[in-house]
């Protein structure tokens, strides 16, 4: 059986269209989603290793919900069971009368779940510190506040660039998980010229290869972060 390609209908000026809005969704539900997360994550993965028991048992048990629950549970809990648990008038507003609430919906729930990652990820680098430097901060006379951020921040985040690298371009991957609550992102309309054009190889097809150029691309800016910021008998090539 042969299959008729035809590849000149994704460069009509509609269809064309409708990868380039795509592309803009998914750009920018990742970046946004992935501001969140590193924000969130790096307080929480904070958090989990100070000496506070409180807060520590309080950034411990949001990433244990966070991450152990489907990204896909979370967006539809954002999406159409938050509104309804509030007060009338805000559940109102989430519903009909917020800007693009698809689209706000998708960056926090990818966002909030991203960050459970990224904790778990700034609190390992942190543990990895060698602990005779903290020793030493704390004998200067240094406080928690200044051990963290002239010793163990400085370093730890350093540490941590190449696992970072993965958890970027996984929040691109996941921002397709958008589509399930209307927004219509890169896969959302591959899927919609499949269903006008019959051609559904050529649309995924063309999804996939934008998805590895997204990919590619934040490779490389990631590779290049990581050389600059690599600390020689830590980690990297060539130490």
């Amino acid at each position: 059986m042969n299959y008729n390609w035809n590849w000149s209908v994704l460069w009509e000026p509609e269809y064309f269209g409708w990868l380039l809005s795509g592309l803009g969704w998914t750009v920018s539900v990742a970046l946004c989603a992935w501001v969140i997360a590193l924000v969130v994550g790096s307080l929480v993965g904070v958090g989990r290793t100070l000496p506070n028991k409180v807060v520590s048992t309080l950034c411990t048990a949001y990433v244990e919900l966070f991450r152990n629950v489907p990204l896909l549970v979370q967006m539809f809990i954002w999406y159409f069971a938050v509104p309804e648990m509030l007060p009338e008038d805000a559940g109102r507003w989430m519903k009909r009368e917020m800007p693009q609430p698809e689209f706000v919906t998708a960056v926090v729930a990818l966002g909030l779940y991203t960050a459970s990652r990224v904790a778990e990820q700034v609190r390992a680098g942190i543990e990895a510190v060698p602990s005779g430097l903290k020793s030493a901060a704390t004998a200067q006379g240094m406080g928690v506040a200044q051990v963290y951020r002239y010793v163990l921040l400085p370093i730890s985040f350093r540490l941590i660039v190449p696992p970072m690298t993965s958890e970027f371009l996984t929040v691109f991957k996941n921002s397709s998980l958008a589509l399930t609550i209307g927004l219509l992102e890169l896969t959302a309309q591959s899927q919609q010229i499949a269903e006008y054009t019959f051609q559904s190889f050529e649309a995924y097809t063309a999804a996939t290869v934008i998805y590895v150029f997204i990919a590619l691309c934040a490779t490389i800016v990631m590779t290049v972060l990581e050389r600059y910021t690599r600390i020689p008998g830590y980690v990297g090539k060539g130490n």
